[in-house]
């Protein structure tokens, strides 16, 4: 294994995801200095009941929180760039590594809330055995969750990757002359909607109940808690230079021990979520590895 592998194994493994076991009744107490001040979130799924919870936590401290909502991936982060929002939380490490390298931006963690799973849906089959030699298989068309689907239907022996597969992978690195079924990528959100003319999807957490279909429905998943899994903790992210805001670290401790929020995100996730609080320190480190290979592949 070479020092820079070792490193980075070491790194991973230093950022332990920290499971929420017992929580308070409330929220943590207020340090100050934030009456009346009104911060806006952007988030896909601005209709998942915990986000009530969580303003209503954010008033009880004097933090007024608007949350804004997004469609697409592709929106909250020119969104957080532009000034039009604070915050955002929707995203993952390697999602969040992929926009600041392509875009030559810096925005940067202030706090986790979960790592969720990535599930393969139907509404054809019951079985993963049920599919097919050529049969259809969508899967999510950013970068980031593109490499986590296509190593997930590897797991499962539905295709086969050039490479192995890493978080880099893409649909250029599929066997396909070595692979079951032929994979088609779309936007994250149109994946759940294509169902009935594809034999299968891979669907990202937040489309998942909005597409009338149950977590416990997938038919193979990958393992948030595994160790691999760490470069997609989701995560509070901001514009560099507010990255010290005493506010929004209140605001990331406001979810993270508020008890109605995380029993809300797990409850959205039909309890497959792995609740995190890594630190905003180890979060940055941990992105600028994420960046320093995502540079290195483009």
């Amino acid at each position: 294994m070479s020092a820079k592998i070792l490193k980075k194994k070491n790194l991973w493994a230093a950022l332990a995801v920290v499971p929420v076991v017992a929580l308070l009744a409330g929220c943590a107490g207020a340090s100050g200095g934030a009456d009346d001040e009104t911060v806006k979130i952007g988030v896909v799924g601005a209709s998942d009941p915990y986000w009530a919870d969580y303003t209503e936590a954010a008033a009880a401290e004097g933090i007024t929180v608007e949350i804004v909502d997004f469609a697409e991936y592709t929106q909250p982060n020119p969104a957080l760039t532009n000034g039009d929002i604070d915050i955002n939380q929707f995203q993952h490490l390697v999602y969040l590594a992929d926009y600041n390298v392509s875009s030559g931006e810096d925005l940067t963690p202030i706090g986790a809330t979960a790592i969720y799973p990535l599930g393969l849906y139907s509404t054809k089959i019951t079985d993963i055995a049920d599919l097919g030699e050529g049969d259809t298989v969508a899967v999510p068309n950013d970068a980031s969750n593109l490499a986590r689907a296509l190593l997930l239907l590897q797991s499962a022996d539905l295709v086969t990757l050039k490479d192995g597969g890493s978080i880099f992978t893409t649909l250029d690195d599929v066997d396909t002359d070595k692979s079951k079924v032929t994979v088609t990528a779309l936007e994250a959100s149109l994946t759940a909607t294509s169902l009935p003319d594809v034999d299968a999807a891979v669907i990202n957490n937040d489309f998942v109940e909005k597409a009338g279909l149950k977590f416990e429905d997938a038919l193979i998943k990958d393992d948030p808690s595994d160790e691999s899994a760490l470069p997609y903790v989701n995560v509070f992210a901001t514009r560099a230079e507010d990255k010290d805001n005493k506010t929004y670290a209140k605001l990331v401790d406001i979810f993270q021990t508020t008890k109605a929020v995380t029993d809300g995100v797990l409850d959205v996730s039909g309890g497959s979520a792995v609740l995190a609080t890594t630190s905003a320190a180890d979060l940055q480190a941990a992105l600028a590895t994420v960046e320093e290979d995502t540079a290195a592949q483009k």
